[in-house]
């Protein structure tokens, strides 16, 4: 044999083992690596829910507690002064509403659009009957006159859609824990 051959096959000897070699050792590297990258990803997911539990709950909270207080009868408590009209108590009716949505309003930002849509409507529902009743009632008449009105409206009507969105942020806040 030529020495050109001879050393031609003396490099493959030691090549071709080489390059298997570090073949194998690129394919458990990189398998290697990407298993790193799911269990961080994996990591950094479960603390970003950590963290985010608590706030989704909070707003669960401070929602459910908007619900309540835009509630018409408790509203008309605490909205209510010696001596108000129909007139008056309508529009300090229909301010707390909007101070109180205006408060909660970055909620949406932790619960589903389709629960921020149902406490919407809830709350439109809400200025609406305000709104339904006073035009039946005369602007002067006092407001002890305007909110018998407006509790009796309320219980005559059958659904009530503060607690149909009460009842939503309770399921959708059951299915986080």
């Amino acid at each position: 044999m030529s020495p050109w051959v001879e050393t031609i096959l003396e490099i493959v000897k030691v090549t071709v083992p080489a390059l298997i070699v570090f073949l194998t050792v690129y394919h458990l590297m990189k398998q290697f690596m990407q298993k790193e990258v799911a269990l961080k990803n994996l990591e950094i997911r479960q603390n970003h829910q950590s963290s985010t539990i608590p706030m989704r709950l909070q707003a669960y909270e401070r929602l459910s507690l908007f619900l309540e207080r835009i509630g018409i009868p408790g509203m008309m408590l605490r909205v209510q002064e010696e001596g108000m009209s129909a007139s008056q108590m309508r529009l300090a009716l229909m301010v707390a509403i909007q101070r109180e949505f205006e408060h909660n309003i970055t909620q949406q930002v932790y619960v589903s659009d389709q629960l921020w849509s149902i406490i919407s409507l809830a709350r439109e529902d809400v200025m609406r009957t305000i709104t339904t009743v006073y035009e039946q009632t005369n602007p002067n008449d006092s407001a002890q006159e305007f909110g018998k009105k407006l509790v009796k409206f309320i219980s005559e009507r059958g659904n009530n859609p503060l607690e149909t969105a009460q009842s939503a942020i309770k399921k959708e806040a059951g299915l986080i824990l």
